[in-house]
């Protein structure tokens, strides 16, 4: 394991969705480790490196009793925080070995994702204040696996001037190439980035995403990070729809990542644009179309994003990448 993958072992990542987790086993992988979840009789999530302290099986290929893990090999269960209950070639009166248990993971769900840290968490999970906001309805999607680093996910995340070229299929055929200047500032507690206004291809799904207004839209957007991998975009339009769109990844190793994003809005996501067809369906269509115009174009793109000062040929657009790598690359070195 490379040392800025020890470090960032503190650090909470989204690793599955909690739709994904309803009532099976899952297996993850994440910093080059392989680890297994499931569900606890009380709804909660256990978390372990998926291998049994006896064998070495992979236990994500076992099954659950009442919340309860058993390995497919030998048969040992093991509960919810990894302790092992039961050897069932043990003799009843034996005491369970001290090292049968297993090293607990420890785990969050927040925003209908399934978060985890292997180590010790040096900071709290992204705090997205929209999920506390009535007047908001939150639209979660699958978990994607990506044949691309995160570093350079996070780089196209918090970059604008790809979007007349890269998105030309979406939203960008009216896009501006000329980027006006960045700056960058605290955008909340908790995520650190940059305002700017753009125009946008206001047509077809695009115009029931901004709800209304003419084929050519300005828009108002700010996006902003938080370390190691988070962004949020809050886009407001001119007809008061505002949407919030939180994006994630979680390096599995490098070159390979998993990917999600979360949506919240300020409409009624249930009303119909089309028989049989609602906001949420149009919205989720576009999104999703945006999302693959990226990944086409990042996964020609090898390794990761180098970090050193003068790696790369950077203009005024790409500052808050620059900060962003100025800062990650702060945390991976400490």
């Amino acid at each position: 394991m490379s040392d800025s993958y020890q470090i960032l072992q503190n650090y909470w990542h989204a690793v599955a969705t909690s739709k994904s987790l309803e009532s099976d086993i899952l297996s993850v992988k994440l910093l080059e480790k392989d680890y297994v979840l499931w569900r606890t009789p009380d709804g909660s999530i256990g978390a372990s490196l998926d291998i049994c302290s006896h064998r070495q099986a992979p236990l994500s290929k076992g099954h659950l009793e009442e919340g309860c893990l058993r390995c497919p090999y030998h048969g040992w269960l093991f509960g919810d925080e990894g302790q092992c209950l039961e050897i069932p070639s043990a003799q009843k009166n034996l005491p369970i070995p001290p090292k049968a248990h297993l090293e607990f993971i420890q785990t969050q769900e927040k925003y209908g994702l399934i978060w985890m840290c292997p180590g010790d968490p040096h900071s709290p999970i992204p705090e997205v204040v929209a999920e506390n906001d009535d007047s908001f309805t939150r639209i979660n999607t699958e978990m994607q696996i990506w044949n691309v680093d995160s570093t350079r996910m996070i780089d196209n995340m918090l970059d604008i001037s790809h979007f007349p070229y890269t998105h030309r299929g979406t939203f960008g055929i009216e896009q501006e190439t000329v980027v006006p200047k960045i700056n960058l500032e605290q955008l909340d507690e908790t995520f650190f980035g940059y305002g700017y206004e753009v125009k946008i291809n206001n047509v077809g799904a695009t115009k029931v995403m901004s709800g209304g207004g003419d084929d050519v839209l300005k828009l108002f957007m700010t996006t902003g990070f938080a370390l190691p991998f988070s962004i949020l975009s809050t886009m407001s339009y001119e007809t008061g729809v505002e949407q919030k769109l939180f994006m994630t990844a979680a390096p599995i190793q490098e070159g390979k990542s998993a990917y999600t994003f979360v949506l919240w809005r300020n409409d009624d996501l249930n009303a119909l644009v089309a028989p049989n067809r609602t906001i949420a369906d149009e919205v989720l269509e576009l999104e999703l179309a945006v999302v693959l115009e990226d990944q086409m174009m990042l996964e020609k793109l090898k390794g990761r994003l180098p970090l050193e000062h003068g790696a790369l040929v950077d203009v005024q657009a790409d500052k808050p990448s620059l900060e962003w790598r100025r800062r990650y690359k702060e945390l991976t070195s400490s």
